[in-house]
């Protein structure tokens, strides 16, 4: 297998990234216009936040999630590449994780049932774990 298939699951959760970001602020622009709100309306920390409806809040609470678990993903690529172990487990694992973000993702920024949002996070989570375990028993069983 290729090496650098582990990047087109990398590159898709930095992308899932961009579009969360560019959603959460189609969302705050539309509520801050809508309410007529001045910048320095908005000034103190956390008045967006606590003046936010769900669908204006969720979306910057996901960009934040986003740069969670995700983390872990990035780094775990980042070695697997570099130490040339990338094989299909892992490249699948990573689609799952992907997959399942895009999911929890998209759930999360609009109608947020909350059980499916956690379903969908854990086994996201999962699938890094995997990629975890797996690439660390490898690394101390050689």
């Amino acid at each position: 297998m290729r090496q650098d298939a582990i990047f087109s699951p990398f590159f898709a959760s930095v992308f899932l990234t961009f579009l969360v970001w560019v959603y959460m602020y189609i969302r705050r622009i539309h509520f801050i216009t809508s309410r007529k709100l001045k910048p320095q309306d908005l000034a103190v920390p956390d008045t967006l936040a606590q003046i936010s409806p769900p669908s204006v809040s969720n979306p910057s609470d996901n960009l934040k999630n986003l740069f969670e678990i995700p983390v872990l993903f990035y780094v775990l690529v980042l070695y697997l590449f570099v130490t040339k172990q990338v094989d299909t487990v892992y490249v699948n694992a990573a689609w799952v994780f992907v997959g399942f973000r895009v999911l929890h993702s998209a759930v999360h920024c609009t109608f947020n049932l909350i059980m499916l949002r956690f379903y969908l996070y854990l086994f996201a989570t999962l699938a890094v774990w995997l990629i975890a375990f797996r690439a660390a028993f490898i690394h101390f069983a050689t």
